[in-house]
């Protein structure tokens, strides 16, 4: 009888313990939850107090050029101060300062590649490549000739611009260049991504513009882009007047030279990248998003299905027209009687005429965020 009970007593503690451990572990999923929403909420806060600084800039300036205009530590130039001491950073990133891949032709890829040390063959080759890939009824001029309906699963290039930028494991010749033998993004992959961008704009912004956008687009050398790069982030022979930039693209040829290209670019920001990273402790929240302002840049709205491409379209336009406003979906009031009812109409038109500054183009929270750049960073 007393083997009995011992075993009992020793099989009540195990169960006990076991119950202990598990409540423990869910309330720290609880707890963690808990500070998570907490800081989602905060980074959001600073997130519109952001927008609002910008839209400030963004008018009085007539654009939005450079974080050199005064713009670069929003949060202090609002006053913002982040609840229960935690610490935010926002980061700037100018996605506009990148090539515009809906909009490059086989002169630009072709040079960004040669820039990159690849041969004028092979160069050619990688553009007509991904060409072939976004254009239909692309005409090969190179001697790549992709057959992807023969492939162990067949498939059609989508002729349309990427949406992602996995989609290069996906094109022939590209593959070989942009992944390594065991099919991982190899650093040839993250040049791309960091040199190109998926959105469509007629221009890259020359205040933002990589070393690559002013190779591919401007034609401009090693030493020209080393002086512009240092005249703009305000380092080498020009550390001690800080960061600058230009109102007008022609300006550039005053720090560069009469040679290169500058009326391929602009001098404002089509799509702005934006990090806002909150701190609490341990605890690290972080929220990307890319905003545009008004006639900025858009998101990839042709569709793969050639039949499909009208009527997509027009609805990916509707929903960037209700991104841009939005409350404009939401419906009227029911007819009523009396003021209530006349009041009720009158917010939801002054809802619908909300006219916000800005179309968000990506939102990401916590997922594959890259890390922002250090030079232009704001921290409270």
């Amino acid at each position: 009888m007393l083997v009995i009970v011992m075993v009992s007593l020793l099989f009540a503690t195990f169960a006990l313990i076991a119950f202990m451990e598990k409540a423990s572990v869910d309330l720290l999923v609880e707890q963690r939850e808990a500070v998570t929403r907490r800081l989602r909420s905060e980074a959001y806060s600073a997130l519109e107090v952001t927008l609002a600084v910008l839209s400030e800039f963004r008018e009085v300036g007539n654009g939005l050029k450079s974080p050199a205009e005064g713009w670069g530590d929003p949060l202090a130039f609002a006053g913002y101060t982040p609840s229960d001491d935690r610490a935010v950073e926002i980061a700037f990133d100018d996605e506009s300062g990148k090539i515009s891949l809906p909009r490059a032709n086989a002169l630009i890829l072709t040079n960004l590649f040669k820039n990159w040390g690849i041969t004028q063959p092979d160069a050619e080759g990688l553009a007509d490549a991904l060409l072939g890939w976004m254009k239909r009824n692309h005409v090969y001029t190179s001697g790549v000739q992709p057959n992807y309906e023969t492939g162990p699963i067949p498939y059609l290039p989508p002729g349309r611009s990427l949406r992602s930028f996995h989609e290069l494991g996906a094109i022939e010749k590209v593959r070989e260049l942009f992944y390594d033998a065991d099919g991982r993004p190899n650093d040839n992959w993250k040049r791309f991504a960091d040199s190109v961008s998926l959105y469509d704009f007629p221009r890259p912004n020359l205040n933002g513009a990589k070393a690559d956008t002013l190779a591919a687009m401007g034609q401009f050398d090693d030493n020209q882009r080393k002086n512009l790069g240092d005249y703009l982030s305000g380092s080498g022979t020009y550390a001690r007047q800080g960061p600058q930039f230009f109102q007008a693209p022609n300006e550039a040829q005053r720090i560069a030279g009469p040679t290169g290209d500058t009326t391929a670019f602009a001098a404002t920001i089509s799509a702005l990248r934006i990090t806002v990273t909150v701190r609490d402790g341990q605890t690290v929240y972080k929220l990307s998003t890319v905003i545009a302002p008004p006639g900025g840049a858009t998101t990839v709205q042709t569709t793969a299905t050639e039949g499909r491409t009208q009527s997509t379209g027009a609805t990916a336009q509707t929903a960037a027209q209700q991104q841009a406003r939005p409350n404009a979906g939401q419906a009227s009031a029911r007819p009523g009687t009396g003021t209530a009812a006349a009041g009720t109409a009158q917010q939801n038109a002054a809802a619908r005429n909300l006219r916000y500054p800005f179309t968000l183009l990506e939102i990401r929270e916590n997922d594959e965020i890259p890390p922002p750049p250090t030079p232009l960073t704001s921290t409270i």
